[in-house]
Formats: structure tokens, C-alpha cells, sequence
């Protein structure tokens, strides 16, 4: 049993949510790839913007436009970037930063869109929103009350035909 079955027994859902079999396969690979060991390298924030807008922030610095590539595929966005620095240049007497390559996955829902990404100053700015279909949206349902118009409906024929005769 996994990390995430023990928090959750997720079996128990099935009698609560209705066609949420994806989205439980979904978190469970999110379980899997976390129980490795996750790389903190390079450094991100995720920042609510809005009620339905997000930025992912990623402190990249050394790394230019070319040297990083944006990915989004079966609901993943995957973020890579290749060394930009070339490690022949010299001996280091202290190196604290950072220039290897890297490779961090997003998992987003279906309904959130990639808007833009842009690199200022060092850091990876990926804007996204979440765009809720208007058959995701609430809806007010009206309830018929069968019994009383069937009453109304009898009511009106014998109203029409007792003008009638």
C-alpha cells in the first residue's frame, strides 16, 4: 500500500465520487514520482494571481531563452534546461552556483491553460489560468412538481370542456 493510499484509502471514494477514477490513477503517480527523491534544484514558486490565475516562478539564472525548453503533454508540463555555463573556464576557489541541467514536471488540470511564459532577470515566469467550460459551471436545476401539474393539466381540460358544451 503507498503513501498516498495509506492518507487516503481511495477504494472507500468510489461510493462518494463518480467518474473520478483518472483523477485518483493521477494522484496516484503523483505519489510515485514524490516518493523518489525529488530534486530541490532549481527553486520555484506557485503564485495565485487571481481567483482562476497562477504563475509558476523558476529562479534559472545562468540560463538564457535557448538553453531552456517548455513542454506540455497528456496534462504535464514539463520544464528542462541545459548547462549554459562551461565548466573549462577556469578553477573555482568556492562554486555555489549551480549550472547543471534540470528537468521539473507540472501536473495541471484539465481545465488550465498555458498563457504565456517569459524569462526576466534570471527567473522563468510561466502564466497560467484556469478556464472553467460553461458545463462546469453551477447551474441552478429547477424541480418539477409532477402532482400538481398533473391537477392543473386535468383542471384545464375540464375547464375547456365544460366551455365547450
Amino acid at each position: 500500500m503507498t503513501n498516498l493510499s495509506r492518507l487516503l484509502d481511495l477504494q472507500n471514494f468510489d461510493k462518494y465520487f463518480v467518474g473520478f477514477e483518472p483523477m485518483f490513477k493521477r494522484f496516484e503517480e503523483a505519489n510515485q514520482t514524490l516518493a523518489k527523491v525529488i530534486p530541490n534544484y532549481p527553486p520555484y514558486n506557485i503564485a495565485k494571481v487571481d481567483d482562476n490565475k497562477y504563475v509558476i516562478e523558476m529562479a534559472v539564472a545562468g540560463f538564457g531563452k535557448h538553453n531552456l525548453d517548455l513542454e506540455f503533454q497528456d496534462g504535464t508540463l514539463v520544464i528542462s534546461g541545459n548547462s549554459a555555463v562551461n565548466n573549462g573556464d577556469g578553477e573555482y576557489v568556492y562554486k555555489g552556483i549551480a549550472d547543471r541541467a534540470f528537468t521539473r514536471k507540472f501536473s495541471l488540470a484539465d481545465t488550465v491553460e498555458i498563457k504565456n511564459a517569459e524569462l526576466v532577470n534570471g527567473m522563468l515566469k510561466i502564466w497560467l489560468e484556469n478556464i472553467i467550460p460553461e458545463s462546469k459551471k453551477p447551474k441552478k436545476i429547477d424541480i418539477t412538481d409532477t402532482a400538481t401539474e398533473s391537477k392543473a393539466d386535468s383542471k384545464q381540460l375540464l375547464t375547456e370542456d365544460s366551455k365547450g358544451k
